[in-house]
């Protein structure tokens, strides 16, 4: 019987709109992330037109602020929702986003702009930390996987939006102050997830980790879910398993399969990023014009690459559901090596002259494999794998060295193009998916179609895998 019939006062809600409210958090992930490209122009108009003139240097400071910010915000972040609760996290996220986006909007100086945008990386990367983990505790096994998915398709919809807003604002307002109206859009989905999620019920996991085993109940009814004392049962099995984990935080790391576990975690997000995916989304106008194409029919296809990244996120919930995670990956991973070893051959061969079309083609199925395979495992995975007690904690860690990783290739990517030029760029990250892609499928675990204490309990006693006897180990 389920937990709803058994509560009549409960009125369970559907757990696609529990996702959709939590996810408004990835929507602003994404907006926040993408309307910088579309604001930066006008903000390097001179000050006294309304801009702040930002030579290029400060555009620099600027654009780097949110993923450092977003470093930070996805350690503590993680940390703070494993100690106060996934919703409170989010309620708090919520809070921080509004204020970022007001306070970036309304900026005099480029040094409070950066500010601002430390601010709103702090809760993009707290975002991003704790709406997967949220998602992946809130959700039935057997659709976990595409629930989680949600979160990637609302992160590149939030991209989307932005490009879009971007250049709506720019036709009819046109001024240099746009950029001010790009930027003061974010709050209202913050708005929106604010009183959304004081609505939402937290985590029964957590609850469980709480022992607060009655709001657990509550909660697991809230959300319509079936055979609620089946469920806290097996969740209080797996924690009481594990005793050595009672501390919550960095001492339980010292458990060699809990700090193994954070490896895979780490190394997925590598991999999620050395695909490139950053290079693309921010430096597309930039590549395409490399090619002869020009300056607006860019910015056009930035548009689409926007539009394909959602089509792709949308394909990935179903992908995600219906395929093995290893094997899903891999797709995905392929259809990127392909695409960035054509772009690195065309490039070399042609010099990108004459071949905008091509590599606009490519550059759409780089994306495909992306959004559609290798964004949604990785976030889903990372949701998955972590033992309770330090969920938060290790996702925080990973989509840490994820925000250090984008950093890395944001920064370097124009420095090489500018040094050796496209093609040698796209050959070189070809080759490290090639890597990426044989280390994966030799160390990730498969995780489909198990509850999140049944990973946990595989993680716990799966021995580290040795090399074979004819290799040795680096």
């Amino acid at each position: 019987m389920s937990t709803a019939n058994a509560s009549p006062a409960v009125r369970p809600l559907p757990i696609w709109a529990v996702a959709l409210i939590a996810t408004l958090g990835s929507l602003l992930f994404g907006y926040d992330t993408g309307v910088i490209s579309g604001a930066l122009p006008f903000m390097a108009h001179p000050v006294a037109d309304g801009g702040l003139g930002l030579s290029n240097v400060a555009e620099g400071i600027i654009t780097a602020a949110l993923p450092i910010g977003a470093a930070f915000g996805s350690v503590f972040g993680g940390g703070l929702s494993d100690r106060f609760g996934r919703r409170r996290m989010l309620l708090w996220l919520a809070v921080i986003f509004f204020v970022g986006a007001v306070g970036a909007a309304l900026s005099p100086t480029m040094h409070v702009m950066a500010f601002f945008r430390v601010v709103l990386g702090i809760a993009v990367g707290g975002a991003s930390t704790t709406v997967p983990v949220y998602l992946a505790e809130v959700s039935p096994a057997e659709r976990r996987g595409s629930i989680v998915a949600i979160d990637q398709v609302m992160i590149v919809t939030g991209q989307l939006l932005a490009y879009t807003n971007n250049a709506l604002i720019a036709q009819l307002y046109g001024e240099s102050s746009s950029w001010r109206w790009m930027l003061i859009l974010a709050s209202i989905p913050a708005i929106g997830l604010w009183i959304g999620m004081r609505l939402m019920p937290e985590s029964p996991r957590w609850f469980v980790a709480q022992n607060r085993e009655d709001e657990a109940r509550h909660a697991l009814a809230r959300v319509g879910a079936e055979h609620a004392e089946a469920q806290i049962d097996q969740i209080r099995s797996t924690i009481d398993k594990n005793d050595s984990q009672e501390s919550l935080g960095f001492g339980a790391l010292r458990l060699p399969w809990v700090l193994r576990i954070v490896v895979i975690g780490m190394g997925l997000s590598v991999i999620q990023q050395i695909t490139g995916v950053n290079a693309i989304m921010y430096y597309a106008p930039r590549i395409l014009e490399s090619t002869g194409i020009g300056t607006n029919a860019a910015l056009t296809a930035t548009i689409a690459n926007g539009v394909i990244s959602v089509l792709a996120a949308l394909a990935g919930l179903v992908l995600v559901r219906k395929l093995k995670r290893k094997k899903l990956l891999a797709l995905g991973q392929v259809l990127i090596i392909f695409s960035l070893l054509g772009i690195g051959v065309i490039s070399l061969v042609t010099e990108g002259q004459g071949a905008t079309w091509l590599v606009l083609i490519l550059m759409l199925v780089f994306l495909t494999g992306q959004q559609g395979a290798v964004s949604p495992v990785t976030w889903v995975m990372i949701s998955e794998v972590f033992p309770l007690r330090i969920r938060g904690l290790g996702v925080g860690l990973s989509v840490l060295v994820q925000w250090l990783a984008n950093a890395v290739i944001t920064f370097s990517f124009p420095v090489l193009l500018g040094w050796v030029g496209l093609g040698p760029v796209f050959m070189t990250f070809a080759v490290l998916n090639v890597i990426a892609l044989w280390l994966a499928a030799r160390h990730l675990p498969e995780t489909s179609n198990r509850s999140l204490e049944e990973i946990e309990e595989l993680m716990a006693s799966r021995p580290a895998r040795s090399p074979k006897p004819a290799v040795k180990a680096s």
